[in-house]
This record gives C-alpha cells, structure tokens and sequence, in this order.
C-alpha cells in the first residue's frame, strides 16, 4: 500500500472514530422505508430495533425541529414498519423530524402487548434523549400510529409504567402530542386484546389510565371500524376532557379499519389525503407547523 493510501485510510478511521463518539451510532440510508436512514435506538439480546427517520430538505443538525414518532399496526403480531412511510415523508416536507419505529411483535421476537408498549417509550425517550444531535425541539415530540400502533401511542401518552428497566428513567417517555389512527384505547374485557393481556388489562389500556395532563390528542376512526367501536372513542375523549385535556374526534362515515392507509388494497385513498390535511392543521394549532398544508385531496382517485 503506497503511504498516500494509508494516510487515507488512518484519516477516514479518525473521522469514523470522532463521528460515533460524539453523534452516536451512525447514520445510514435505509431503503426498507424509502427516503429515510436509520439508527439503532435499542438493543435487546441480539436485537436490534430501528429508527427510520425522515429529514426535512433544509434540516441542520443545531435546528430544534418538532418532530413526530410513528407506530405502525399489526395486532402486536407483525406489520410494516414503513405502514406510516407516506405521511413521515410529507410531515417533513412541511418541517418536521417524522420517524416510523420498530417495535417488538409477537410473530417476530414472540412478544406480548406489554413489550410492545415498553419499546414504543423506549423509543420517545431515544428521540428526547437524543434531540440535541437529531435537531429535535425535546418539548414538542408527538407520537402517532394506526391500531396497534395508536395503542402504543397512546399508551406512552397515559400510562406511567411499562417502563424498560435499562433506559435512563430521568429523560421523560411521554409524548407531548397524539396523532391516533383506528387506535385500540380499551384492553378490558368489552374492549380489544383482552385475551392477550387478561387480568393485567389495566396496566396496559389507555382508557383506563387517563390522568391530568395527558398529551393533547387528535383521533381518526371509521364508523363502521369493526374493531373499535364509535362509542368507545366517544367516551375516550368524554374522559380525556373530564381530566381538562384536548381531544378531537374525527369519525369518517362509513369506512372501516385502516381506512386512511394509502394502498392499493383501500378503495379510496381520498382519505389518506384528508387524514393527513387533518393531521397537518391539528399540529399546526399546536405550534408544530406553520402555514398552509401543501397536500389536497385530488378529485380523482389516485392508482
């Protein structure tokens, strides 16, 4: 090797060395979710769990962006991490950190709803603790996901245990906003997935832990949601109000489970596009983003 070569090689060594000691693991494009890169945010035994972040154009890393973490749905079973890939992307092209995290699932690491949860505030801590070297304002980091992930995301918001052990407990697991997609709130026996958490219910449903100051909140549901009935989310914001927080309900007459997804298996992708119009003015009312959505529902229904 000619000693210009080497002196390459010892410099690029040098840059690596001062880039993981003072930023962390290191960055890398991702293209399981187009558009992102990832860093590992937790590791258990021999897995890794990610976090695919989407960066707005003119990002730096001293800005202090409001930033939005994304949990997607599957049950607690499986799912796609990539499920809130679309609405991340455009989310950043108004001017926020937008992530979509993975979480263990039952059909993956054979986990129960209960490490679901704890993983899912694993992951807000990461992004609060981190903040300074992502560009993330630490006080304005919302949470979001689509049934089991509106689970997880909620229950980071309302519950004050499932906590993993290992994660450094001074740095705060609560989201400072709720973005809830079709989310399942109730884990009691008339609610969903009680047969997966039994007698334990109560540890784990948003329903049940509601206390003052819970994180202001925007919900998505479909009238004909086989899942989580209209009722239950009509009583969920009954409670979130008794307790003097804000909670808006957004029912969508006639559509089902997962009906704001844009996939080819949904007939009308008009409401992904209404959705995220909604979400866009909801963050905006909270200081989150400024100006006017640059989204529209097109008249015609996108292929």
């Amino acid at each position: 090797m000619r000693k210009s070569d080497t002196l390459k090689a010892v410099i690029l060594l040098f840059v690596l060395f001062f880039q993981v000691l003072y930023a962390g693991p290191l960055i890398t494009e991702d293209k399981s979710v187009e558009g992102s890169v990832s860093q590992v945010y937790k590791t258990i035994g021999d897995v890794k769990l990610k976090m695919y972040i989407f960066y707005p154009e003119d990002h730096k890393p001293t800005d202090r962006r409001p930033a939005i973490v994304f949990f997607f749905g599957g049950g607690w079973k499986g799912g796609s991490v990539g499920q809130f890939g679309n609405q991340s992307r455009y989310l950043a092209s108004r001017g926020m950190v937008a992530m979509c995290a993975e979480y263990r699932t039952q059909n993956r690491h054979k986990t129960t709803p209960f490490e679901c949860v704890i993983d899912g505030k694993s992951a807000i801590r990461w992004v609060r603790k981190n903040a300074g070297r992502l560009g993330v304002d630490p006080q304005k980091i919302a949470a979001g996901g689509g049934s089991a992930g509106g689970h997880v995301a909620a229950a980071a918001g309302t519950l004050t245990g499932l906590e993993d052990k290992n994660d450094d407990r001074s740095v705060s697991s609560k989201p400072n906003a709720l973005v809830l997609f079709s989310p399942v709130f109730d884990n009691g026996p008339e609610g969903y997935g009680y047969e997966r958490v039994k007698d334990r219910y109560r540890e784990i449903s948003p329903i049940h832990n509601i206390s003052k100051g819970a994180p202001p909140t925007i919900i998505f549901l479909g009238s004909r949601d086989k899942h989580i009935p209209v009722a239950t989310a009509q009583k969920y914001k009954k409670l979130m109000e008794e307790k003097s927080s804000r909670c808006e309900l957004r029912i969508y007459d006639g559509q089902k489970h997962g009906f704001f997804n844009l996939h080819k298996s949904f007939n009308e992708p008009k409401y992904f596009y209404q959705t995220v119009i909604e979400t866009d003015q909801f963050l905006q009312s909270l200081g989150y983003l400024e100006g006017e959505p640059t989204l529209t529902v097109p008249k015609n229904n996108p292929g």
